[in-house]
Parts: C-alpha cells; sequence; structure tokens
C-alpha cells in the first residue's frame, strides 16, 4: 500500500511509563465481525501481519496530541498511540473516530475519562459542578486561579474539566500576557500566583495543553513564570541561560525550517524538565509522563528525519574527515554526532538497528579511526563517547572493521583498538575516568560470550588471535616498563598498571589458550608479581589477583611455570614484610595459600613446603601453613606405602617363580610320558611348540602361565626395552614387533584333553571337550593378559 496518508507506528506504553515501538505499518477504520463494531487495523508494510486490531469503543477517550498522534487507553494498564507520517492521514482516523462515538472532530478529546473509584462521587455532584467555571484572567484575580488549578490536581476528572477549560478560552495565552504585565510592573506576589498556576497547568499532563505552551511564541514566558518560585530569595535566570549562554550551532546547515524548530522546542522541554521543575515525589510521579512521551516522540522525529537526508549526513561526514576541516569546526562535528547518537538511545531496538547500520555505511568507524588519532583532547572525548555507543551497539560490527584493518594499513598504531588502548594509557585525567571507559569497552570487544554469534562461529577464534598478535603488546607495554629495574610508583601510573592488569585477568579467565601462551612467552606473571612491592596496596592486590586467577584454574602447565621459576617468593616475601598487621593484603595471601590446601594441589604443596615452610611455620594465628604441611606429609606417606608394596610385590613374584621352576623340574619325567603321546597324535603342533618351548624358557623366566576355561595354559611373555613409571624390566631383550608371544599347550589324559588343574566351572564343559578335542578357544572364553 502506497498511500503514506495511512503510514503508521504503533505505540504501547510499558511499566517504566517509556514508549515501545510495536512496527510501521498502514491503518484503516472497518468493520469486524468478530469483534462486532468498527475497528482500526494496522497491518505490518514489511510483511502484512497485522499489528493492531483494535475496536473504538463508544466510551473510550481518544487523544489527538501535536496533529500526527492519536492516543488511547484499552484497559486500566495499556495505553496505545498511532503516530501518523502525515496530519492528513491522522485527522482522517480521527474523523472516524469521532464518527463513531457522535463528536466533534475538532476536538482534541472524544471523552472525559472516568475513574471508577470517583464514578460514584461524579454522579452524586450537582449538575453544575460538572463544568469548571474559570476566574475573569485579571491580575486581581491570580490567588483565586492559582488555588483553583493547585485543588483539581488530586481528582483526575477535575483535571480533565479544568484542561478542557483552559484550551477552549484560550486561557494560556492570557494568563502569559498577565505575566508580561507583572514582570513590567516588578510585581512579585503576582509573578509567584504565576508560577504556582503554571506548574499546575504543567502537571494536568496534557499534550493539548503543551501544544500551546511549547509553542514557539510562548514558550520562553512559560520559562519566565517558573523564574519565580516562592521559594527562592532571588529568581532564578533561565531564560538568559537559554538565550544567551545556550547557542544553536548548525555544523552543517539545515534547510528543513521544521526540523530545526522541532530541534529547539526539545531542547527547550528537556530543560524545563531536567532543570527547572523540581523533581516530582512519590505523589507527583505520573504528573509529568505525558511531558515524557512529548520528549520521546519529538527525538524519535528528530532522529528519523536526520537519518532521512543523507545529503546532510553524508556533508558531515565529509568534512569530519578532511584534513583541510578546522580545528574548531570538526569540534563541532564531532559533538553534533555524540548528541545525535545520545539521541539515539530513545529509539526501540530496531529502529536503534537501522540508525547504527546507516552510520556504518557512511563510514562512521573509519572517520573514528582519524578522528581518535588527533591531538585535540576535547574530540578525542567526544569520539570516545560515539565509539561506546557503536561498541554497546554491536561489539561484531566493530570486531569485524578492526580484523579488516591489518589488510590496508602497514603500521600497527594505526589501528583502531590499538588508538582506543593508547587512549587509555595517555588518559591525562588525574582520576583516569576516560581511561576506566576505554578499559570498558575493550572487555566487551575481547569478551568471547558476545561472540558466540550463530551467524559467524569462526569470529571467536579469528578476532582473539589478532587482539594478540596486533594488540596484547600495545596493552601490555606500560607493564613491562614498569616492572624493569627503574619504575615509576606515582598514584597515577599504579591506577592504570591496576586497568592492565584487571583486563589481563580477564583474561586468564575467559581466554585460557591465548593468555596462557602469551604469560609463558613473555614470562609475564614474574613481571606482574614485581608489583608485590609497590608502596600502593591496592596495586599489589591487583598483582596478587591475577596469580590467585591462574591457580584457580587449577592447571598443571602453569604450576609447572610457577614452580620452574620459584614463583611463590615475592608472594611469600610480601607476607613476612607485612608483618602481623591484620589487612586485606595479608588476607589475601592467605586465602591464596588456603586455596591451594583445600583443593589438595599436590605439585604446589609439595614446592611450598620444601622450599618456604621454615620461614612458615612460625605464623600460627591461621592454621594454613600447618595443614599444607599436614598434606605434604600425608602424601609423603602414601607414596612410602606404595613403594613398600610395589617391592613386596617383586619379591614374592620373584619367589613364586623360582617354586615354580623348581616344580617344572620334577615333572620333566612325568611330562616326557605325556609328550610322547601328544607326539603321536599331533606331530607337528607338537614339533613346532617344544621349537619354541626351549628358545623361551631360555630367554625369559619371569611369567606364569595362567589356565583358560577350557583346560590349556597360556604362556605371554613380554619384552620391555626400557622402564615403565620407575620400574625396571625384568627382560633385558627389545619387545617384538607384537609386543608378547602366546602359546597355548593342551595336555591330553586318557580319558582326552585334561587340565592340569581342575575348576568347578569345568564340569559343565567335559562333555562338550570330549567330543570335539581340537576346537579352539572361543575369543569370549579366553582371558586378557597383561603384559
Amino acid at each position: 500500500m502506497s498511500d503514506t496518508r495511512r503510514r503508521v507506528k504503533v505505540y504501547t506504553l510499558n511499566e517504566d511509563r517509556q514508549w515501545d515501538d510495536r512496527g510501521t505499518g498502514h491503518v484503516s477504520s472497518t468493520y469486524v465481525e468478530r469483534l462486532k463494531g468498527i475497528s482500526l487495523l494496522v497491518r505490518a508494510e514489511s510483511d502484512g501481519s497485522l499489528l493492531l486490531e483494535s475496536k473504538i469503543n463508544p466510551n473510550t477517550a481518544y487523544q489527538k496530541q501535536q496533529d500526527t498522534l492519536i492516543v488511547w487507553s484499552e484497559a486500566e494498564n495499556y495505553d496505545l498511540a498511532l503516530s501518523f507520517q502525515e496530519k492528513a492521514g491522522c485527522d482522517e482516523i480521527w474523523e472516524k473516530i469521532c464518527q463513531v462515538q457522535g463528536k466533534d472532530p475538532s476536538l482534541e478529546i472524544t471523552q472525559d475519562p472516568i475513574d471508577e473509584s470517583e464514578e460514584e462521587r461524579f454522579e452524586e455532584m450537582p449538575e453544575t459542578s460538572h463544568l469548571v467555571e474559570l476566574p475573569a484572567c485579571e491580575l486581581a484575580r491570580l490567588e483565586e486561579i492559582a488555588d483553583l488549578v493547585t485543588s483539581v490536581l488530586s481528582s483526575p476528572i477535575r483535571r480533565e474539566k479544568l484542561a478542557l477549560a483552559l484550551i477552549s478560552e484560550g486561557y494560556i495565552k492570557k494568563l502569559l500576557q498577565l505575566f508580561r504585565t507583572c514582570e513590567d510592573l516588578e510585581n512579585r506576589e503576582g509573578l509567584h500566583h504565576l508560577y504556582e498556576i503554571v506548574r499546575g497547568v504543567l502537571f494536568l499532563n496534557k499534550a493539548t495543553l503543551f501544544e500551546v505552551m511549547f509553542s514557539d511564541d510562548c514558550i520562553m514566558d512559560v520559562v519566565g513564570c517558573l523564574e519565580y518560585d516562592p521559594a527562592l530569595v532571588q529568581p532564578k535566570r533561565h531564560r538568559e541561560f537559554l538565550t544567551k549562554t545556550a547557542k544553536f550551532k548548525e555544523v552543517i546547515p539545515i534547510r528543513d525550517s521544521e526540523l530545526r524548530q522541532k530541534i529547539h522546542q526539545t531542547y527547550r522541554v528537556q530543560y524545563i524538565q531536567d532543570i527547572i521543575l523540581p523533581t516530582p515525589s512519590v505523589f507527583e510521579e505520573n504528573f509529568l509522563s505525558t511531558l515524557t512521551s512529548f520528549i520521546f516522540f519529538n527525538k524519535v522525529e528528530i532522529v528519523s528525519m536526520l537519518q532521512e537526508d543523507e545529503k546532510f549526513l553524508t556533508e558531515v561526514f565529509a568534512q569530519l574527515t578532511d584534513e583541510a576541516t578546522e580545528d574548531a569546526k570538526r569540534r563541532e562535528l564531532v559533538n553534533f554526532f555524540k548528541e545525535f547518537c545520545a539521541f539515539s538511545q530513545t529509539l526501540q531496538p530496531q529502529n536503534r538497528d537501522a540508525f547504527f547500520k546507516t552510520l556504518a555505511n557512511l563510514g562512521i568507524l573509519p572517520a573514528l579511526e582519524i578522528i581518535m588519532g588527533m591531538d585535540d583532547l576535547q574530540v578525542r572525548a567526544a569520539a570516545t563517547d560515539i565509539f561506546s555507543y557503536l561498541v554497546e551497539f554491536s561489539p561484531s560490527m566493530v570486531r569485524e572493521f578492526v580484523m579488516q584493518e591489518p589488510q590496508q594499513a602497514d603500521d600497527d598504531d594505526v589501528l583502531l583498538i590499538n588508538l582506543v588502548i593508547k587512549q587509555m594509557i595517555c588518559d591525562s585525567d588525574p582520576e583516569l575516568g576516560g581511561a576506566v571507559q576505554l578499559m570498558g569497552l575493550l572487555r566487551t570487544l575481547i569478551d568471547p560470550e558476545n561472540m558466540l554469534a550463530p551467524t559467524n562461529k569462526t569470529e571467536k577464534t579469528e578476532f582473539l588471535s589478532f587482539f594478540y598478535k596486533y594488540c596484547m603488546h600495545v596493552l601490555t607495554a606500560p607493564l613491562l616498563a614498569n616492572t624493569a629495574e627503574e619504575r615509576k610508583d606515582n598514584f597515577q601510573t599504579a591506577q592504570l598498571l591496576s586497568l592492565i592488569l584487571e583486563l589481563l585477568t580477564f583474561c586468564v579467565e575467559h581466554h585460557t589458550y591465548h593468555i596462557k601462551n602469551y604469560i609463558m612467552n613473555k614470562d609475564l606473571l614474574r613481571r606482574v608479581l614485581v608489583l608485590m612491592n609497590s608502596k600502593h596496596t591496592f596495586l599489589a592486590l591487583c598483582a596478587l589477583r591475577f596469580m590467585r586467577r591462574i591457580i584457580g584454574l587449577k592447571d598443571e602447565y602453569y604450576n609447572r611455570y610457577i614452580i620452574k621459576g620459584n614463583l611463590f617468593e615475592p608472594v611469600i616475601n610480601a607476607l613476612l614484610d607485612n608483618g602481623t598487621r591484620y589487612n586485606l593484603l595479608n588476607s589475601a595471601i592467605i586465602e591464596l595459600f588456603e586455596f591451594i590446601k583445600v583443593e589438595d594441589i599436590k605439585s604446589l604443596i609439595a614446592h611450598i613446603v620444601d622450599n618456604f615452610y621454615k620461614a612458615l611455620e612460625s605464623i600460627e594465628y591461621v592454621q594454613t601453613f600447618k595443614g599444607l604441611k599436614g598434606r605434604y606429609e600425608q602424601e609423603k606417606a602414601r607414596q612410602s606405602r606404595s613403594l613398600t608394596r610395589y617391592r613386596r610385590e617383586a619379591r614374592s613374584l620373584e619367589d613364586d617363580e623360582e617354586m615354580w621352576f623348581n616344580d617344572e623340574e620334577d615333572e620333566d619325567d612325568a611330562d616326557a610320558g605325556v609328550e610322547k603321546r601328544v607326539e603321536e597324535d599331533f606331530p607337528e603342533s607338537y614339533g613346532k611348540f617344544m621349537g619354541a618351548k626351549k628358545v623361551k624358557d631360555s630367554e625369559d623366566k619371569e611369567n606364569l602361565p595362567k589356565r583358560t576355561p577350557s583346560g590349556s595354559f597360556k604362556f605371554t611373555f613380554s619384552h620391555s626395552a626400557g622402564t615403565t613409571n620407575g620400574s625396571s624390566s625384568t627382560s633385558s631383550k627389545p619387545a617384538s614387533s607384537v609386543g608378547m608371544a602366546c602359546i597355548d599347550l593342551r595336555i591330553i589324559g586318557q580319558a582326552g584333553l585334561v587340565g592340569l588343574v581342575d575348576y568347578p566351572d569345568d564340569e559343565d564343559e567335559e562333555d562338550e571337550e570330549e567330543d570335539d578335542e581340537e576346537e579352539e578357544l572361543s575369543p569370549r572364553k579366553r582371558p586378557r593378559l597383561g603384559s
């Protein structure tokens, strides 16, 4: 549908009294059988889906605001609004609503909303009280008018009646004329009454009144009335500030007069809400909800009008990045974009997405890269604010841009992310306010939690590889420089190093592989622990926290690195230097060792006790170090028992071997008779076996034969070329390619195939074995033998 008159945005008011955008579509009014009446229908312009279906009820109060808004409530806490692209479309639908309700289209509200709680009171009122009679607008009646306005604020019905009376009689402009008269006469009492009147009219919370009060010819007089607060000895000078101090600067000429007027109006109304009006009490907090909506819709309209003016934005970007642009001009352009992005925060998510995509397409990130490299501190600060909006909106968009930069630039220093790091490092603010903000942005960019978008599964790996290759050395440069022999230990440097350590600690927790390689290659933990000697305790705690996160991973690679470098020494020195002082540093160090004890990290416990226990055993106000010694001794005892058991089992095995081979010699004669019979029945198998047996008997007398369920013996010979787990092999011969030799021996008795030892389990199998003497052992019944 191409009719722009009917093009609307649908809004609903949420619990926070903010308007949520439900979509853009085209509105129509038609009879709906299901609802049994004329209804407003809005179908989405994107896919034709139904965004709104609302029956025009005869008793619903509809309001027309700002010529292009229609607002109404369908339930107690469900407010709706239609924002029209064109005034003609709004008038057309408004006439249809008024026709259904039988109202005059010239009115701005179709019904008088009645609170159920006041309905009975309203019916009991005499007929004459339905009308609010306004006193004559004269100087002598100002006190009476002020009392009237103040008295109706507690009653929704009377607020509605008073608002209608003020509009119908053109009363606002008459009051403002009286204000000018009072100022000329320096009538302070009258000015105080006018303050109460205007403040009360604002609290009526009616958009139709706001349209009059905030028009170009009235708004400055409204501000003037609000200067004369009776509680103040001297009036404020708000008008002087708005007209002389606050200057509107058109960085690029705005050709649209309506847009210019809307910008002026929004600024002034925002000033009234934020600066002039006192913070509303709990009972008054809903009195200005319509004022908030008025500002909101104005901002939406301003952003939309600027966004649609491609020539304007293109010209802004061109001047922003032009080297010939004067510094003062560039500063104004950057500040304009900062305000522009701030306005965009009022937009709904889908509209904000479209806004930032427009900026991205126009080249906002390359422009920021140029701006952040400039010397002007104000320009860089504004650029940082713009960059924060972009990172908050889409970290992936920023990451995608910075990863493409190395292909276009030879110098790592000009990369956008490195410019951000350098600005953090070079922050001149003693409190490092800008550095803290930038550190937060860097943390967002390197956080794997927001790199899990299904559209780009390789983003995490690619970006982290990029960051550690091109950027990490820039981030750690101040840390490495200040942990050399000659180093600064002033407060600002200590603050900066603490920020860098906080970011590195975050990397330890979330990056694992990349940060582990970097720490090992740069010996980074050793350099960080130099800061344990800092006179600034907060910096020493940051260094300790970095080590605590590493140990908290319980990674043996890290543990071996710590042991090899003897990196507990600076921590223990700091504990001993701290003496008996019971402070945060003391508690943090004790907690580190307590964690090692509780988690029973054996390699670290052994290292600490072997190397440092003598220095620590005198610390008795906690049981941590005695506990570490106890763990250490328990582990040593366990290892000693295991070693003793191993040696005993080894001796027992040797004794068993000797006994077995002695028994074998005694049985040789009996075996000879058996072998003769075997040779007669199985000459070929016997010949092969005897040849192998003689060779193997001479090579290895270690392994005992084990009997299989079918009555045969399986000999397993294992030849190890070295040692395993610290124990020497009993054979000095190299292992064969297979690793073991298995030979089956079957002994045949007079009744058939029999075993050397009878097992109860074999009784069920004897019949089968007699029927088939040559049957092979099934794989299922063969026991698995170790080497």
